[in-house]
């Protein structure tokens, strides 16, 4: 009688555990098509593939060549391919296999104190590591510390690298990324080959971001292309992540260039001519309404201090004495805001301002 009762229960455990195992197969499937950033999906995997650097991958294309690398540092505007540079040049330096265990890279979400440095980056850069790789092929024997972001590193941390750098040379090669070199103390920039990051033009952007489209199968007009650089500012990872917002946004359909202006947050013109025209009016109520409506809509006003810049500068409509005022007045507002100012007392301020200089004349 037991026998016949545990006979169908073993039975029906069977086909449970098999329809379990079907369930974790199909959801190990899912997980492995995961979406990935289109930033990350394109970013160069060697070297002849970063856009625009020529003399950077000049060098860098004779140091792999000798297997050998000095110490670099690599600095200029955010997205234009210094990390995407040195980590493809370790990629095809160390290949796909060593490529971990050879690389350390540090970058500002990452604590690099005077500690840290003196922990951490001593410790890696100590280890001596063979010349051999798993393909065969010729491989350095050092192993490379990427620090991103290193003007951001407190000057203690940036004297106690000084001494590593020079002490663990035969083991070890260092790579110092930044945006602003005149942060990065003067010991360390002798010790380092300097190269600088230019932005990249439009032409070569144009190029990338119509690459990019054609392989994710976007639909994009040509004005929303040459609008998408013109508020990337030489920047090709933000030119990519406004793109790729677009399209999520759109879900197929023709990207046009009004799309653009509102992923970007770029401020339309009309409402940046009516701002001018407010001014020009000499009513104080007017220009009152006309700020509560700029930030009730949501625009920062940072972003239009730079567009009202261009507009002011690139004018025929006013003096140079008028235009040197304005724009005097658009950098203490900038810097008032960097510092943490209320941005509807700003932008009265500067209103009030344009209005004076404006109103005076006539």
């Amino acid at each position: 009688m037991q026998a016949f009762l545990k006979g169908p229960a073993s039975l029906s455990t069977k086909p449970v555990a098999a329809k379990e195992k079907s369930a974790a197969g199909s959801s190990g499937e899912g997980k492995r098509t995961k979406p990935i950033p289109w930033v990350e999906k394109y970013r160069p995997k060697n070297v002849d593939e970063v856009a625009f650097q020529d003399e950077v991958v000049a060098v860098l294309k004779k140091s792999l060549e000798g297997a050998d690398l000095p110490n670099l540092l690599f600095y200029g505007p955010p997205g234009t391919g210094k990390t995407s540079t040195i980590l493809a040049a370790a990629r095809e330096l160390f290949g796909p296999d060593l490529f971990r265990q050879r690389v350390l890279e540090l970058n500002a979400s990452d604590e690099r104190g005077i500690q840290v440095i003196r922990e951490k980056v001593k410790a890696f850069a100590q280890l001596t590591v063979s010349g051999s790789r798993s393909d065969g092929k010729m491989c350095p024997p050092f192993k490379i510390v990427i620090l991103d972001e290193a003007d951001s590193m407190t000057p203690a941390a940036q004297a106690a690298l000084r001494r590593t750098m020079e002490k663990e040379s035969k083991t070890t090669r260092f790579c110092l990324i930044c945006n602003y070199i005149s942060r990065i103390i003067e010991p360390l920039t002798s010790r380092c080959s300097k190269f600088r990051f230019k932005p990249l033009s439009d032409s070569i952007q144009q190029q990338r971001l119509l690459d990019v489209s054609e392989k994710e199968h976007v639909k994009i007009s040509n004005e929303a292309v040459s609008y998408l650089v013109k508020v990337s500012e030489g920047d090709l990872r933000k030119a990519i992540t406004f793109l790729q917002s677009a399209t999520r946004l759109m879900g197929g359909k023709e990207i046009t260039e009004k799309i653009i202006i509102e992923i970007a947050g770029v401020i339309p013109k009309e409402t940046i001519d009516e701002l001018l025209l407010g001014c020009q009016s000499g009513s104080f109520e007017k220009l009152e309404t006309l700020a509560k409506n700029l930030i009730n809509e949501g625009f920062a006003v940072a972003q239009l201090v730079n567009q009202l810049h261009d507009t002011i500068v690139e004018s025929e409509d006013y003096s140079d004495k008028q235009k040197s005022a304005i724009v005097e007045k658009l950098a203490e507002v900038d810097k008032c805001l960097a510092d943490g100012a209320d941005e509807f007392l700003q932008l009265m301020s500067l209103e009030f301002l344009v209005m004076q200089q404006l109103t005076q004349n006539t």
